[in-house]
């Protein structure tokens, strides 16, 4: 699935491959990463998720800030592409990722949650399946929502096989 994604990206706008990167690497869902203010970027922010309203601190690498800064607006790190005075919608880097997701044909439903989710996946392998800790990452309330996320890989692979050279 990494490899598949990596394509995705590929396709994907600079600016959207940008936010997707940055929901990869925090695990943010989309909208909450489009609502990081300009003034806020650095390596390390405090950001209150939009569903839920609890508080995640986020660590981003030196060099994903720098890029992030090189395309952020005045007001919004991820500015509107009409309105710059507004943040990008989630709805235009979902239609991105969909469009990209179409061209390489990929076999399963590929959107935005889908880069929560390949977050969910590196943070398990990188744990050895610590799922307690997989679950405080995402700020998940119950362990049942986090093992949905282990367990939708586990459906991908057992479906379409190991065809992803990981």
């Amino acid at each position: 699935m990494r490899r598949e994604m990596e394509h995705v990206f590929a396709a994907l706008t600079p600016g959207n491959r940008l936010v997707c990167r940055v929901a990869v690497h925090t695990g943010l869902r989309v909208g909450d990463v489009l609502a990081i203010p300009t003034a806020k970027l650095g390596t390390q922010f405090w950001v209150t998720e939009r569903k839920t309203g609890k508080r995640k601190r986020v660590n981003l690498p030196k060099v994903l800030v720098d890029e992030i800064k090189a395309q952020a607006g005045l007001e919004w790190a991820f500015p509107g592409v009409r309105d710059p005075s507004k943040p990008r919608t989630r709805q235009a880097v979902w239609a991105d990722v969909k469009r990209a997701a179409r061209a390489f044909r990929m076999p399963q439903n590929v959107g935005v949650h889908s880069l929560r989710k390949r977050y969910a996946v590196e943070q398990l392998e990188r744990s050895k399946g610590n799922y307690k800790r997989v679950q405080r990452l995402l700020n998940h309330a119950d362990m049942a929502t986090t093992m949905i996320y282990a367990m939708s890989y586990q459906l991908y692979r057992a479906k379409y096989g190991e065809r992803t050279g990981e």
